[in-house]
């Protein structure tokens, strides 16, 4: 049988690719036009003269600081929680007691708090512990916000994993260590993907954190290195376009790689 068209799903589809690229159009379309030419022009209107001044402009600011402090603290974060989740979600998956599951439960109690109440208290903490305005302090508290979600996550990936396999293992003398090895991280691959994204995502675009917990120009990060191609005179647009473009691009391109495994483990998140 022929199938019909379906025009009316296509017409909402190009609609939609229209209103997201419209955006993204406008923001490079500034990148490449100077500070006169973009306060002159229309932001729909096609730049007639093409410059990549802004780009090194960004640089100038401090951006490459900015991207390196962003880049630390991203990779610290996802070490972190890729060394503490996957032990702990085995423990929870593979563990049949009261106190694992209580645990967990309290565990999970993360998810209702979030980091605007506890903001203050944090802050007394890491200045306490001589972290203040040190990217250590930045990196602690956002992979501790990581954790629940990811073990979440984690957790209900591995619950998909048939317990004949485990059985089978036993029998052949395996200990837990070895199936977690051999067996739970292998079959786990998309669940670790999909925290891996998720935590690169919260790290890569935090804001809260490094705002209260840091303040000298050589621990900024990009969301706050922003600020400085604000003046008291105004803002120059086309630069600050820029540095957001140069700043989208890893996170994206982390986003376009893994974009497979990250639907995937989100919908193992409830287990079979």
């Amino acid at each position: 049988m022929r199938r019909r068209p379906n025009y009316l799903a296509g017409v909402a589809a190009v609609a939609w690719l229209i209103i997201v690229a419209l955006p993204l159009y406008v923001m490079l379309s500034a990148t490449v036009q100077s500070k006169g030419d973009y306060a002159k022009g229309s932001p729909l209107s096609w730049p007639e003269h093409f410059t990549f001044e802004n780009y090194s402009g960004a640089f100038d600011e401090g951006f490459g600081q900015f991207f390196v402090n962003t880049l630390i603290v991203t990779v610290a974060v996802v070490g972190i929680v890729v060394v503490l989740v996957p032990p702990l979600a085995y423990a929870v998956v593979r563990s049949r007691s009261r106190v694992a599951s209580g645990v967990f439960r309290l565990f999970l109690l993360g998810l209702a708090i979030p980091a605007q109440a506890v903001i203050v208290p944090m802050f007394y903490l890491i200045s306490e512990a001589g972290l203040y305005d040190n990217l250590i302090g930045v990196i602690l508290p956002t992979a501790a916000f990581c954790l629940p979600i990811s073990t979440l996550i984690l957790s209900g990936a591995m619950r998909d994993i048939g317990h004949e396999l485990f059985e089978a293992m036993a029998v052949d003398g395996a200990s837990p260590r070895r199936m977690f090895l051999q067996l739970v991280l292998p079959l786990s691959k998309g669940g670790i993907s999909t925290i891996v994204v998720f935590s690169a995502l919260q790290a890569w675009n935090g804001f809260l954190f490094p705002l209260v917990l840091t303040q000298s120009d050589s621990t900024k990060v990009i969301t706050l290195g922003l600020y400085n191609f604000q003046t008291e005179h105004g803002i120059n647009v086309p630069g600050t376009l820029a540095a957001v473009f140069m700043s989208m691009v890893p996170i994206l391109l982390v986003y376009l790689f893994a974009r497979r495994a990250l639907v995937q483990g989100l919908m193992g998140v409830g287990g079979k």
